[in-house]
């Protein structure tokens, strides 16, 4: 066999490989994730080790990666398009693992195949390997319905595009963010209500940028949780409502428990949606 024919048959061989491969897989096992640090300007513990010794690169042991190149580049031919990239995953406890699946942590994507091992996606990281690299891990199912493909491409595409709300609003919410953060795991009523939430949404009218802003929260609930024991949604979102007060530009804050069926597409994408890794302050 001629070099030519061997590189044909190995670029096949590539190719073939990563056929089965979709956007969310995985690889379990000991890898190695390769990332730069300034030598000059150490953040973190690894990177004053780094500093120490006189180098800008490291490798951090993870427990896998999850493919976040989309489907339809994975497929093509690694001679027009050699590289996937990937992102480590960490192990995270059953709270943050709740908040994440319900994308509240942008930092984070929920991976539904490796939820029994509390693994997320870290999005912070994102390193570059080859597909020949790719065609020789064992791949894990990463999503294994529609619905969750689809999710795990707005989890990708939120980290990107997501809206900086104005250090105004984010002073304003940070007491409804730490009762979602406090009460979202706890055996009581908030809780099932919180954990039956798939979406929290505010709109700012009329611009977030206005002298006067009236704000608008939209907390999606699960269509078929209408309420919890005979306790009506309306005495929920009082309490939560409560926790926001109107001072300064934000003069009205008003709010509404509705099923996605119940919201208008206009209403839907003039509002933008809330996590706890935003709220923060």
């Amino acid at each position: 066999m001629t070099v030519s024919n061997e590189a044909e048959a190995w670029v096949q061989e590539v190719d073939a490989a990563l056929q089965k491969w979709c956007q969310g897989d995985y690889v379990l096992g000991e890898h190695w994730f390769v990332q730069r640090f300034n030598p000059c300007h150490p953040l973190t513990r690894d990177s004053i080790d780094v500093a120490r010794e006189g180098t800008d690169l490291s490798e951090a042991s993870v427990r896998g990666f999850m493919v976040a190149t989309q489907t339809c580049d994975i497929v093509r031919s690694c001679v027009s398009r050699p590289f996937v990239e990937v992102v480590p995953l960490v192990e995270v406890d059953e709270q943050a693992l709740h908040e994440i699946e319900r994308s509240r942590r942008p930092q984070y994507a929920y991976v539904p195949g490796a939820r029994s091992l509390n693994l997320v996606a870290d999005l912070d990281r994102v390193m570059t390997v080859e597909k020949a690299v790719v065609a020789q891990w064992q791949r894990q199912l990463g999503c294994s319905t529609d619905r969750e493909v689809r999710m795990l491409g707005q989890a990708l595409a939120r980290k990107r595009v997501r809206f900086a709300f104005p250090d105004d609003f984010n002073k304003l919410v940070n007491k409804l963010q730490k009762q979602l953060s406090q009460k979202h795991d706890k055996q009581s009523m908030e809780g099932e209500a919180l954990r039956a939430l798939r979406e929290i949404r505010v709109r700012a009218a009329p611009a977030w940028n206005a002298n006067v802003v009236q704000l608008m929260f939209w907390f999606i609930r699960d269509e078929e949780q209408v309420q919890f024991e005979g306790i009506g949604w309306d005495r929920f979102l009082q309490q939560w409502l409560g926790l926001i007060p109107t001072g300064n530009r934000f003069k009205s804050v008003e709010g509404s428990v509705v099923a996605l069926e119940d919201m208008t597409a206009k209403d839907y994408v003039e509002s933008d949606p809330l996590d706890l890794d935003r709220l923060s302050y």
